[in-house]
């Protein structure tokens, strides 16, 4: 009589990770994006001149201090309290939802997103002219390229991996990706089948 397939040898679940893990991962790399934000904006608006550029890396990297409005690439820069607003909408949008978060790497990549959008945050609400409409404080210029700071690194590293998770199927809740899952189920299927119609099977000749 043939035996059936062994616990260990079916698709286990895949391990979850705890709420305190999830929390850890997410504070712990929204906290490191603001702070670093904040502090070499600190460094930068106490050792530097309005518009002084110090140079890093020859014709590839180098501090410019300057002060932006808007958003990016300066957009909007008559609009600066709308960006206030939205900046706080995503904020909240992003520790509301957290209680769904069910993976490292979606925590990470959020905690990223939360932390950028407060570093930039902190600057409309507290900085000059005034409060929700203060300036930006930009300090990175890469080439000819547009001049940014930390939290916009934060907030694009994020995003970019947000896109890389859901590219590569992980989902937001937790638990195997979405082809991994349905692999799994297949194999289950399979063996629940082969153990059904093997030679043990009930009715066969023993």
């Amino acid at each position: 009589m043939t035996e059936s397939p062994s616990a260990s040898a079916l698709p286990q679940p895949a391990k979850k990770h705890s709420r305190g893990v999830l929390l850890s991962w997410f504070i712990g790399f929204a906290l490191l994006a603001y702070a670093l934000d904040q502090l070499v904006k600190l460094w930068v608006t106490s050792n530097m001149v309005l518009g002084q550029s110090i140079e890093v890396i020859p014709s590839v990297l180098r501090w410019y201090y300057i002060t932006n409005s808007g958003a990016a690439f300066s957009i909007g820069e008559n609009f600066t309290w709308v960006f206030s607003l939205i900046s706080t909408a995503v904020a909240v949008a992003i520790i509301t939802q957290f209680r769904k978060i069910g993976s490292a790497w979606w925590a990470v990549a959020v905690g990223m997103v939360l932390g950028g959008a407060l570093g930039n945050l902190t600057d409309r609400l507290f900085r000059p002219p005034s409060f929700g409409i203060g300036h930006v404080v930009d300090y990175i210029s890469i080439g000819n390229f547009a001049i940014f700071n930390l939290a916009d690194c934060a907030v694009v590293g994020g995003v970019i991996l947000i896109c890389i998770l859901t590219l590569l199927g992980v989902p937001f809740r937790g638990g195997p990706r979405h082809g991994a899952a349905a692999a799994d189920s297949a194999a289950g299927e399979s063996a629940t089948g082969e153990s059904a119609t093997g030679p043990g099977a009930a009715g066969g000749n023993g």
